[in-house]
Parts: C-alpha cells; structure tokens; sequence
C-alpha cells in the first residue's frame, strides 16, 4: 500500500531529507533487506565508537535524533534506524510483521546485518517499548536507556488519549500539527521536525504492533529510565516510581521543560549530557 496520492510522498520525502539535512555530522544511508523488507539506517558518529542503536517514537522517523547525534557520537557509532511499517524511508514489502515475537526478529536481523555483537540500545516513545521488549530478550544489549517510555511502566492518561483521537481516526497534517502543539505548549518543537511528523500523517504505515507490557524485573543490564517532566501522555511520577520499584540496575531522571513529543530534540543538551554520562 503506497502514498494515497503523489503529492502527499513528495511533501513527506521532502520534510524528511530537510530534517536529516539538519544533521551535524556526516552520516551514510544503509538499507538493509530482509524477509520483512527494507530497513533504512543512518550510521554516523566515531568508527570505533561503541554501536548505539536508536529507535524512534512512532509516526517519527531516524531524522529526529538531529540534536543528539553530535554529542553521542563523539563517543558511539550510532546506528539511527528508521522503524519498518512506520514513516520513514524503510519499506515493509514482504513478510507482515504480526507480533511482538516478528518485531524482535525483525531487530535481531538489523543487529544481525549490522554485525553487531554488543550495542547499547535508546529508544523513545513507542521506540522505547520496543527497547524494553528486546533487551529483555537479547543477549546483545549492553546498556538499555528509555526516554519517556509509553505503556512500559505505566498506562496512558485519559485525556492524552481523548486528543489523539481524532488525529488517529482521520490522520492528516493539520490535525497532527495541532495535537502536536498541544502537546507540547506550543513551543519545543523544532519547526523542521515539526513538518516531519505532520507530513507523516499521510505515510501509508503498517500495522501498528502493539500487546502486553514488556517485562522489567527480566532485564539484567544498566537501564536509563528518563520521564519528560511535562509529559502529557502519562503520570509523570508514577512512571519513575514504578521503573525504581521493578528494574533490577536502574537510573532514573525527570527532564523539566520538556513535554512527550519534545524529546529528544528540545533542551537537548540536558538530555545529551545525561545520556552521555550513562552511556559512557
């Protein structure tokens, strides 16, 4: 299933390679096919570094790490990857990906083709349950960070959910960009990554996986548990209370001035030094 409309892929695709356009640092484009399709990862950072594998939020795509991948990888190789069935330049032309054991297949294969024995592992948002889920089962993952994860440790707020409604129901631009405003109080948002994921309404994306809760008592390596201080997409407090009461080796951190959708790019250098110092 493609674009419902030419225009609507040329809009997207051009927001996005304005945003990736707003990287710092050299990057190189990789697609990597798969029985599931292609999937798209932007590696950057210092070759010897130790890997770093970032996961978007959904409806996001790997352009929106612009304001981390500098500081993170001074020390990292950074592997962004942009999230197959969701909007990016990755394709999910072949097998469906049906569940939750599909999706941690599908990442295993990108460690696999990646060639990486061992990577510290970030995700946010919906890319953050799908961190959690799999350093819970991979053997791979050396230090797991979170940042402001959704339906890992708490559920969502009513009332974020009420607003998104209608963004999900009948998804396009204007009602992105209003939820979005909404969200973040107007501001925090770059007005790059902004049109981004407004244009993103319009990708043909993929069913969305979703299931239980991943399980934090399993995980058996250093986790970064970080909540957006003015998140509105779940109780604040109640997420770190309950990473402290549930993950064995647990840091955590409550980011102020940042709301769900701000992160990681707004008062990135807060973030970027936290996680700097975590993932050192």
């Amino acid at each position: 299933m493609g674009f419902q409309n030419p225009q609507d892929a040329e809009d997207f695709f051009t927001a996005y390679d304005a945003a990736l356009a707003q990287w710092p640092i050299p990057f190189e484009a990789r697609d990597l096919a798969s029985a599931w399709g292609t999937t798209r990862i932007h590696t950057c950072g210092n070759a010897d570094g130790t890997p770093l594998v970032l996961l978007p939020g959904g409806g996001a795509t790997s352009a929106i790490w612009a304001a981390n991948v500098e500081r993170l990888g001074e020390t990292h190789r950074i592997h962004a990857v942009d999230l197959l069935g969701e909007a990016g330049r990755s394709v999910a032309d072949g097998e469906p990906i049906r569940d939750i054991d599909d999706l941690m297949s599908w990442l295993d294969d990108v460690f696999d083709q990646l060639g990486l024995e061992s990577a510290d592992l970030c995700g946010h948002s919906y890319g953050a349950w799908i961190a959690l889920h799999h350093a819970v089962r991979s053997p791979r993952v050396r230090r797991l960070a979170v940042l402001d994860p959704t339906d890992c440790f708490t559920g969502w707020n009513r009332k974020y959910l009420l607003r998104a409604v209608p963004m999900l129901l009948l998804p396009n631009p204007r009602r992105t960009r209003k939820f979005l405003r909404w969200e973040t109080g107007g501001s925090g948002i770059d007005a790059t990554q902004l049109e981004l994921l407004a244009r993103a309404a319009t990708f043909p994306r993929s069913k969305v996986i979703t299931g239980p809760k991943p399980d934090p008592t399993r995980l058996s390596v250093p986790t970064l548990v970080l909540a957006a201080g003015k998140s509105k997409a779940h109780d604040v407090k109640g997420l770190v209370a309950e990473a402290q009461r549930t993950v064995p080796d647990v840091r955590t951190g409550v980011l102020p001035d940042v709301s769900h959708h701000s992160i990681p790019g707004h008062r990135a250098e807060d973030l970027n030094d936290v996680l700097a110092d975590f993932l050192r």
